[in-house]
């Protein structure tokens, strides 16, 4: 039985299968198909997990749809009830404001009866200068009203809050929790949050990171939010408020200039005008001017000054009301400079250009633009932005690694950041030094230069350190439960005997496991995570075990070595990484991710997932594109039927279409299945207006035309034509023309005496003889147009070459493999096809990658030069045809267009995809 992770991306999966059909106008019977998976997906998780889907609803495979809908409505409601329950501290503010109303109704009678008249305010409606916060009877801002549903009185359903996911308006900038996100950045928590926008919000609200069998919490509001970050993950180098000090009296300050402030920016939202934003301002430079004081309590930043300074900004992104005439004193301008010039700022200001994701910060307009299709990086900074690629040394680069090399290379130029490409070198049992080096290789037909290439295994033994502290700690424990044993109580969710090892018989095990010893080949450390989670990645992991395989580069120095999940977080924040671009496979590890980095208190890293690149038709299991090569159905790793970034490249793709096309789909999670087609199309595109022309006629079914008005073959007459008829900046050629000329027979079949027939690229020939030999005499000023015959032709010359011609098609002949399915049974054995043809003497310049279209053929790359001798390619034979024969001689490869047809009648034997 899978596990509930593996579960879940089932039905995650066929989910987006149903909506890609939807969308696309599928047919009925796929779309009732792909509903099936979908509700099997459901079943067999709702099996697994004690008749509930993953956000706790039961799950009921016959109920209709408006059951579902009452249930789901249902559990929204008692969610959204327990969410805004009133608290015993809101309970008690509603009764004193009551009892306030009630004490100032009484006052006014007494006064109108002859009674004292109330107090006088200070004229200016504020605190006295000497205090340095405001009265603590000031009222808070009335609670904005409730939101409404399609019916009158009913309130939005806001649904579930996810763990560290930050939920908030995008309506207006006056939604945006900036004192929250402001917080989350001091604390080093902003990488941690997964953010979302919901319209029907009207207070942003935070989902706690439940702990153990504790459950998660939602904390709602821009304040009690970043009250509880702060309170958290507190810095050293703050005073913070609610840290359960001895400073109460520093906490009651702070907190009533909270409310104080709160109250100002009320007023001037509610009035539309400066009333409560300049008694702010005249506060806040008393109080810093009064006290000679850097910040609004003492000398050390306190939420007090985020959330005035939230309310005093002037950045539309934050403010959307700002006074736009406002003109700083002088203390003010100073606290207001040193806040908005932080890094801490400067930071928010940048998350929340990628949450807006239209628009970037004035000062980052030193940036190009960004591409079309792809976002803003969360929290990205010009100049400080690090991307990693990681590949393993297991297996060649394929079209789906381009695609996170790609993007990687895209963010990091594009923020002027930097890229490192980082071997994954922790398994020497796969990897091997002919692999690393083809790699390197494929990064630079891909045009990628990284800025720095490293290595996992240069950090082994600072790893091997960490792994050991978080034995002492107690986050690790050494385990001999054999692995199908330790799988099944993963899935029961069912402790380790093992677990509550003292920290000195983990490291004893430890050693034994690292000595190479035989008995130390049945233990391994895993980390002590959290065995009852529902993420399966989360259920004490293994993070080390034994390996006596030589290591390609540490050679036998370890004999124990780290798994990727602990690798991985700790070289990204060592190496000082600020987004790792994770493919949505890893979604369920980003947990994991992140709790590596917590429990050994590195600097956290954020992570951008996107949906890796599928094509339909196409396998890129390295497994299985093993197998190809061991077993003769290709002739290597660089066959161009491989989806292998060297065979393609060799089939005909062009960089910088492909770099285009996968920046066009931008870092999407919406897993899709790409068609080849449409790729082949983007790439015709920037390969056609530089692809020289040329003619040729296959050496099977040729005619003869002589033309009786034109010089002999002998004689050395040519043209001079333009080698791209639409761009004559692509150059000129030379065209030889004579009397006796070759076209293709099935191009002159029935053709009659008398007929106008064009010769491309010279002229018109009016046909005067069939019988006993076809005969023509060139027509100087014939009408072109009026011609229905247009023909392919080449001169009968000594000069003329033998050209090769290859076209390929798919390995496997069904779109997308069901999983269950051997890709072996549905291997296409008509992959290939190949014929021979005569070319011009000027096909002998042609050089090797040049990419020409053969006139009504189509689009080819030279994959061998004119006068080469030898292999094309190292290996076996591969079905179909021998791309390894000997021989010299040009060897040019179709290249797909985008149609599923030929270009003309004279096409390749496959189709064109």
């Amino acid at each position: 039985m899978s596990d509930l992770a593996s579960l879940q991306t089932a039905i995650d999966t066929a989910a987006a299968k149903v909506v890609d059909l939807k969308k696309s106008g599928g047919e009925v019977d796929a779309i009732k198909a792909a509903v099936a998976e979908l509700l099997a997906a459901k079943t067999a998780y709702a099996a697994a997990n004690d008749g509930k889907l993953a956000d706790g609803t039961p799950f009921d495979p016959n109920a209709s749809k408006k059951d579902k809908k009452k249930k789901k409505n249902d559990s929204d409601k008692a969610a959204n009830a327990a969410a805004n329950a009133p608290t015993a501290d809101s309970l008690a503010k509603k009764a004193a404001k009551k009892a306030e109303k009630a004490a100032k109704k009484a006052a006014a009678k007494s006064a109108a009866a002859g009674g004292a008249p109330p107090a006088p305010a200070d004229g200016k409606g504020k605190s006295p200068a000497a205090a340095p916060a405001a009265p603590a009877a000031a009222a808070r801002p009335p609670a904005p009203p409730a939101s409404k549903g399609k019916k009158k009185g009913k309130p939005v359903q806001f649904g579930k809050v996810e763990p560290l996911q930050l939920i908030f308006s995008p309506n207006t900038g006056a939604k945006v929790p900036f004192v929250t996100l402001l917080a989350a950045t001091m604390s080093g928590l902003d990488p941690d949050l997964k953010l979302k926008m919901d319209s029907r919000r009207t207070t942003p609200a935070f989902g706690t990171h439940g702990v153990g069998t504790t459950a998660s919490k939602v904390i709602q509001g821009d304040i009690s939010i970043a009250k509880y970050f702060l309170k958290t993950h507190p810095r050293q180098d703050l005073t913070l408020p609610l840290l359960g000090g001895a400073d109460f009296k520093g906490q009651a300050q702070v907190d009533e200039w909270i409310e104080y402030t709160l109250k100002c920016k009320g007023a001037a939202g509610a009035t539309g005008n400066k009333v409560g934003y300049n008694e702010l301002l005249e506060t806040v430079e008393e109080t810093l001017a009064g006290n000679n004081s850097m910040f609004l309590c003492g000398n050390k930043l306190t939420l007090a000054d985020l959330v005035a300074f939230d309310a005093l900004n002037l950045d539309p992104k934050v403010n959307p009301n700002p006074t736009p005439t406002a003109s700083f004193p002088s203390s003010v301008d100073r606290w207001f400079a040193l806040l908005d010039s932080s890094p801490y700022t400067l930071k928010t200001r940048h998350l929340l250009c990628s949450i807006d994701g239209t628009t970037e910060f004035p000062a980052d307009q030193v940036l190009d633009p960004l591409a079309s299709g792809c976002q803003f990086l969360e929290g990205a900074m010009p100049f400080e932005v690090c991307t990693r690629f990681p590949p393993e040394p297991s297996g060649y680069l394929h079209i789906g690694h381009a695609k996170a090399v790609l993007l990687n290379d895209y963010y990091a130029r594009r923020y002027k950041g930097r890229l490192i490409v980082r071997f994954d070198d922790t398994n020497p049992s796969k990897e091997k030094e002919e692999f690393q080096q083809s790699i390197v290789e494929d990064l630079k037909k891909l045009g990628v230069f990284p800025d720095v290439v490293t290595y996992t295994s240069d950090y082994f033994a600072q790893l091997k350190s960490y792994a050991l502290w978080l034995i002492d700690e107690g986050l690790a424990f050494m385990d001999d439960t054999p692995q199908e044993e330790m799988q099944t109580e993963r899935m029961a969710r069912q402790n380790s005997k093992r677990r509550d090892l003292s920290p000195a018989d983990n490291r004893k095990y430890f050693d034994l496991m690292g000595s190479g010893d035989a008995e130390g080949a049945k233990w391994c450390l895993r980390a002590k995570v959290n065995m009852q989670s529902v993420n399966g990645t989360m259920r004490d992991p293994v993070i080390y075990r034994q390996n006596l395989t030589p290591h390609h580069r540490s050679g036998t120095t370890y004999k124990a070595y780290p798994t990727y999940d602990l690798a991985c977080p700790i070289v990204d924040s060592v190496e000082g990484v600020t987004h790792a671009l994770r493919t949505t496979e890893y979604n369920d590890r980003d947990e994991q991710y992140a709790w590596f980095q917590n429990a050994l208190k590195l600097r956290r890293v954020r992570i951008h997932g996107f949906a890796r690149m599928n094509f339909m038709y196409t396998e890129l299991s390295k497994r299985k594109l093993t197998w190809f090569v061991e077993n003769g159905q290709v002739t290597g790793w660089d066959d161009p039927r491989f989806p292998t970034v060297r065979g393609v490249v060799r089939r005909g793709v062009n960089v910088k279409a492909l770099r285009g096309y996968i920046l066009s789909q931008g870092a999407s999670r919406r897993i899709t299945l790409m068609e080849w087609n449409k790729f082949w199309a983007v790439n015709k595109k920037e390969i056609d207006d530089e692809a020289k022309r040329f003619m040729v006629v296959s050496e099977e079914g040729r005619a003869t035309i002589t033309i009786t008005n034109a010089a002999e073959p002998s004689k050395n007459e040519f043209l001079n034509i333009d080698a791209h008829p639409k761009f004559p900046s692509v150059g000129k050629r030379l065209l030889k023309i004579s009397s006796s000329v070759m076209v293709e027979s099935s191009d002159i079949s029935g053709v009659e005496v008398g007929e106008n027939i064009v010769l491309s690229r010279w002229g018109v020939v009016k046909i005067t003889k069939v019988e006993g030999g076809i005969e023509g005499e060139y027509v100087p000023d014939g009408d072109l147009k009026a011609c229905k015959r247009k023909l392919t032709w080449l001169s009968e010359s000594e000069q003329n070459i033998q050209v090769k011609l290859f076209e390929f098609d798919n390995l496997i002949n069904k779109p997308a493999l069901e999983e269950g399915e051997n890709f072996k049974d549905f291997i296409n054995t008509n992959n290939l096809a190949h014929m021979v043809v005569t070319g011009d003497a000027g096909m002998k310049l042609l050089k090797h990658n040049d990419v020409i279209q053969i006139e009504r053929r189509g689009l080819y790359r030279v994959d061998r030069e004119h006068g080469r001798v030898g292999n094309m390619a190292k290996g076996g034979t591969g079905v179909g045809g021998d791309l390894g024969e000997e021989g010299g001689g040009l060897v040019l490869f179709m290249i797909p267009d985008g149609k599923s047809k030929a270009m003309s009648t004279l096409g390749g034997k496959l189709e064109h995809r």
